[in-house]
């Protein structure tokens, strides 16, 4: 097959080009059907947007104050009870935090002053300080996050997600990834759809060019040729499935390609964020060089919803700060905190926020330590699995309150302590899923999300 472009292409490159491209993308629950399945139990959410900050952000610099630190900074520190690994070895010193913090908002929420937007809806957002994870390693911290197993290979959280709730838009994917331009750690298999069948994978839309290959149609291809290659291709592979019934990913394949004709047809149209209003863009930051990124993001997961997709997980990042964190999680701070903002309030004004639920969390929190020492201009902070701040808001999370709490450096989760898989369940419950009824039966048993079984957090639910 040639790799040149033609003006007007054959039937067969026109088909290749379906296939190599956009008609690659069997990433919908379209052989579900388009109507939702029945839960397990009444649902608070119906939706869910996962933002995801990438790298692990610091909890003690964004959310859980620590005045203990300020008078230990740069203080020799050492760890006990526990094996040395290469960040934890050598001379190690408490480091406090550069940022000061403030009592926001009616319910008096701690947030460091670098929050200047989103300080404002600190009322609708539930703040936990109580999880853990297993590794201080980002591909295994990320795969355990997102799809319950440290080795991946596993369904994604939001695989489940749409194999328990269906899609609610055939024209669209159930489950959508806005990535950065670099993967996260971990890769694709972060939101892969693991054993469950091929349609129930993430569809990642590309953040520069073209969101997803082969999008528009080649130049000189009309949509009834088109539809006519398709109506040709899919009789010649239901002739190919008839042989071969239990080739799950041809049937996925298959459905792909018609998912794809209509994808052409809408997604065009979502992700073209001209038809907002010029104050709905300045208020997510589109257009200002330090927001426009993730506003961008924002404003589509908000659109994305609104057409019915189930679940989109939008990453921001780099949080890895082991040196320069002031300056570091400083940028960072600025670069989504106005965007996330928009969206609780967009969401709220709307009507949406009561049953779509949000998520802000990165693969693990930061230690109060740090190796380097210079005077603190260039001090950073550890991987730490043993103490994260997440936040939930809307979907039936109790808004407005803090729940859980670290030790006073910040070092380990103390009160209200749960493992991340604990956190899966009660993203499910809240979703009208139970954990241990939404499984799938794969090599040899009934597989599900939390791996073996976990516990809802009631301290979270309003």
């Amino acid at each position: 097959m040639s790799n040149h472009f033609h003006a007007n292409p054959t039937r067969r490159e026109a088909l290749y080009g379906l296939g190599a491209g956009l008609g690659s993308v069997a990433l919908s629950s379209i052989l579900q059907g388009a109507s939702s399945r029945v839960v397990h139990h009444p649902a608070r959410a119906k939706r869910c947007i996962f933002l995801m900050m990438e790298g692990g952000p610091s909890h003690i610099d964004t959310f859980d104050p620590k005045p203990e630190l300020t008078k230990r900074h740069l203080q020799r520190f050492k760890r006990s009870g526990e094996r040395e690994s290469a960040m934890s070895s050598g001379e190690r010193y408490f480091v406090q935090s550069p940022f000061d913090f403030i009592k926001a908002g009616k319910s008096g929420a701690d947030i460091s002053t670098e929050w200047t937007h989103l300080k404002e809806r600190v009322d609708d957002i539930c703040f936990y300080r109580g999880a853990q994870v297993d590794s201080v390693n980002h591909p295994t911290a990320c795969y355990q996050l997102n799809t319950g197993n440290r080795f991946g290979g596993d369904p994604g959280l939001g695989s489940w997600v749409t194999y328990g709730l269906g899609t609610e838009n055939e024209n669209l994917p159930g489950f959508v990834v806005l990535p950065r331009t670099a993967y996260p750690q971990g890769g694709a298999g972060n939101w892969s759809n693991g054993f469950l069948p091929a349609d129930f994978q993430g569809t990642p839309l590309r953040p520069t060019g073209s969101p997803i290959l082969d999008l528009n149609r080649p130049a000189g291809m009309s949509a009834q040729r088109q539809r006519a290659n398709l109506d040709l291709l899919a009789k010649l592979n239901q002739d190919h499935l008839a042989n071969r019934p239990d080739r799950s990913d041809l049937s996925a394949r298959m459905a792909s390609y018609e998912l794809a004709y209509r994808m052409q047809m809408e997604v065009p149209d979502l992700i073209d964020l001209k038809s907002e209003k010029q104050s709905t863009l300045d208020s997510y930051g589109v257009g200002n060089p330090d927001t426009d990124a993730f506003g961008r993001k924002c404003l589509l997961a908000r659109r994305l919803l609104e057409k019915g997709v189930r679940f989109v997980q939008a990453y921001a990042g780099n949080w890895d700060s082991h040196d320069y964190i002031e300056r570091a999680h400083g940028s960072l701070i600025r670069s989504v905190d106005k965007p996330i903002a928009a969206l609780l309030r967009d969401l709220k004004q709307r009507g949406m926020l009561d049953d779509t639920l949000v998520v802000w969390c990165g693969e693990f929190g930061r230690t109060p330590d740090n190796g380097k020492r210079d005077g603190g201009a260039n001090y950073g902070r550890d991987h730490n699995s043993n103490a994260m701040t997440m936040w939930f808001a809307g979907g039936g999370t109790k808004a407005g309150h803090t729940i859980g709490a670290t030790d006073d450096i910040g070092n380990e989760a103390v009160d209200c302590v749960h493992h991340i898989r604990d956190v899966h369940c009660t993203l499910l419950h809240l979703l009208g899923l139970d954990d241990n009824k939404l499984t799938y039966y794969h090599a040899g048993r009934h597989k599900q999300l939390s791996q073996f079984g976990g516990q809802i957090i009631p301290q979270l639910l309003a």
